[in-house]
């Protein structure tokens, strides 16, 4: 072969190669965009006295379906309870998860909240409508705006949380919601019977500020309204609220409403099951 005959070939070898790389280099957007696309954004909000923790079981399911995960850990709860302070409350709350949100870059998300991060959720969506795809409440509270959660309790379990903090919180925590002990609070009130879990339950919840159940839901903005929400309820867990709220969802435009044999802590208790219908709003 002569040189020019080697130097053509070599040229067009890398023409060649340019080509494929350029093709590539196209090709890796649509991929990209492929991969998001088939991917969801969960940000899972857990209730008082708890915890990240809590959505221990259900995460890695999600996580297994290719989806990305966040678990916020509320200010003064969980592994950032040394930061509990009175002025600690709702508002604050709900900064926690706008702030996850935005700081995150999250779009798309499915926003759950179970439990009393009912109200933490909705105030959410009026901050950050457009961070959110989809609003599911856990068996949790719905609030209107400028209600609280003790404002959606019967009277005597409002004046609990006030005697209780009162009592045994320095006049600013709650360090639990009925007058028994947590064991059987987590036992017999929240269906969790494993010993294991128990055990573990026990060793991690916390008290909670006050002002996480006397401060008002603010709702300001009405694009909320706009986003898709689903009410999950626990069928094992007798809460005439809740019950409310189930209704409200079965006749209301722009609800979906699904219901879970399960108790209160179904995260704990029935992970599986939770996964499934988290999945369903992706």
């Amino acid at each position: 072969m002569t040189s020019i005959s080697r130097q053509k070939k070599s040229r067009r070898a890398v023409l060649r190669a340019v080509a494929g790389g350029a093709a590539l280099v196209a090709l890796k957007p649509l991929r990209a965009r492929a991969q998001r696309s088939n991917k969801g954004t969960f940000v899972l909000v857990h209730p008082a006295w708890h915890g990240a923790w809590c959505w221990k079981k259900v995460t890695p399911l999600l996580r297994a379906q290719g989806h990305e995960v966040h678990t916020p850990t509320l200010t003064g709860l969980g592994e950032r309870a040394h930061l509990a302070r009175p002025e600690i409350g709702l508002a604050i709350h709900v900064e926690d998860v706008v702030s996850i949100l935005k700081y995150e870059d999250l779009r798309d998300v499915v926003l759950v909240g179970h439990s009393s991060s009912g109200m933490v959720i909705t105030g959410v969506a009026g901050r950050a409508p457009e961070h959110i795809a989809h609003l599911v409440y856990l068996d949790a509270f719905v609030p209107g705006h400028g209600q609280s959660l003790l404002d959606l309790l019967p009277p005597d379990r409002r004046q609990a949380f006030e005697d209780f903090a009162r009592s045994e919180g320095k006049g600013w925590l709650v360090p639990r919601f009925a007058p028994l002990p947590w064991d059987h609070i987590v036992r017999k009130l929240w269906g969790v019977n494993d010993a294991a879990d128990v055990q573990w339950m026990l060793a991690r919840l916390v008290p909670t500020p006050l002002a996480h159940f006397k401060e008002p839901a603010q709702l300001v903005n009405l694009a909320r309204e706009t986003l898709v929400r689903t009410y999950i309820r626990c069928l094992k867990f007798p809460h005439v609220g809740f019950d409310r709220h189930a209704a409200m969802a079965r006749g209301t435009a722009g609800w979906r409403y699904r219901e879970l044999p399960a108790p209160h802590h179904p995260a704990i208790t029935h992970p599986r099951e939770v996964a499934a219908l988290l999945l369903e709003a992706v």
